[in-house]
């Protein structure tokens, strides 16, 4: 009899490593597949913050990957993601999620490379019930038809709900031993973790994806309302996920290291952006993103720069500001007050 061979979605989370886990141990041979959008809320503040350092640094895609003992195939999709997140067809979540189109297209892709690649049907971790906008009852035949896989996306944790799939049709795996879990309870996934002696896994905490985040999809938001356009790079993910977002005037915000970590990280953007370096007093080093139109405007952002220096409650406090590609001039303010900051626009 011929080995089915399946590819597993791999988010990094438990549910995907279960679901995985469940088909290996029915002989499919499995490997896995994690696409890179650049929304990841792991790995990139992590690895910045000095604060983080602590807490390890690690993929937790490839970290399950290594758990289970299969190959990963990680995919890079940001540009094609764009579309997706600015154009989805069944709308956003609570924030800018788009996670119905997210997982239609993720499935999508993935039957795109079981075609290249030979393999037989898909394996995702949704459980009904879990998330409000994706996994539904009512989404789950939607994402297997729209996404081209049909009956070929296998569901093993909650396939006891489900209609057969093509893989429990013919045989390939026994669905007496797939599961029928429902709901946002995490009990049933622990003790399933149990079972397969696993001790460790990576703990949700409002989904792996930074669109989920009130905070992140302001500043997003606002990054397309300053522009005039819904666009952006790779870079722009990464830089709205670091520091301080501050608005005090419609053509400029100014981005402010928390910590040394972002600080370091930031420095490192320097020749991109026009930027504010404290002299006088300990303080972080702030960049401007926008147009500063006069020397009133660079006045302010030293002003509010100021607040998170040593010198707050001074009377001045002296930057070096710098363009890229011109000279550096030294720039005095008086920190802006409390009262004054909080009237400022956080992004």
């Amino acid at each position: 009899m011929t080995k089915r061979k399946a590819v597993a979605l791999i988010s990094g989370g438990l549910d995907s490593m279960l679901a995985a886990k469940v088909i290996m141990e029915q002989g499919v041979h499995v490997e896995g597949i994690n696409f890179f959008t650049g929304f990841c809320v792991e790995g990139h503040t992590h690895a910045i913050r000095k604060h983080d350092q602590k807490k390890q640094k690690r993929n937790n895609a490839l970290w399950v990957a290594e758990q289970l003992g299969i190959p990963l195939h990680i995919i890079d999709i940001v540009d094609e993601y764009k579309d997706v997140l600015l154009n989805p067809k069944h709308g956003y979540g609570q924030h800018l999620n788009p996670c119905l189109d997210c997982k239609i297209f993720m499935v999508r892709k993935a039957q795109e490379w079981c075609t290249e690649n030979g393999f037989d049907f898909i394996i995702t971790g949704e459980v009904i019930g879990q998330r409000p906008k994706s996994q539904r009852a009512a989404t789950m035949p939607i994402i297997a038809r729209e996404s081209t896989a049909e009956d070929r996306l296998l569901r093993p944790l909650c396939a006891h709900h489900l209609m057969p799939s093509l893989p429990e049709r013919e045989g390939w795996v026994d669905r007496n031993k797939l599961y029928g879990i429902t709901g946002r309870s995490r009990k049933p996934q622990v003790e399933l973790a149990q079972q397969f002696g696993f001790e460790e896994w990576a703990q949700p905490a409002g989904g792996c994806c930074f669109l989920t985040n009130e905070q992140y999809a302001s500043k997003l938001t606002d990054l397309w309302q300053s522009r005039g356009h819904r666009d952006y790079e790779l870079d722009d993910i990464i830089m709205l996920k670091v520091g301080r977002h501050l608005r005090p005037r419609p053509h400029f915000k100014l981005i402010i290291a928390r910590e040394e970590g972002e600080a370091n990280f930031l420095e490192g953007y320097r020749n991109q952006f026009a930027s504010l370096q404290p002299q006088s007093h300990m303080g972080a080093l702030a960049l401007i993103d926008g147009v500063l139109k006069d020397d009133s405007d660079i006045e302010l952002a030293a002003r509010i720069a100021g607040r998170y220096s040593q010198g707050r409650d001074g009377d001045s406090v002296t930057y070096e500001f710098t363009r890229p590609g011109q000279p550096t001039k030294l720039v005095s303010a008086k920190p802006i007050s409390e009262k004054e900051i909080e009237a400022t626009w956080y992004v």
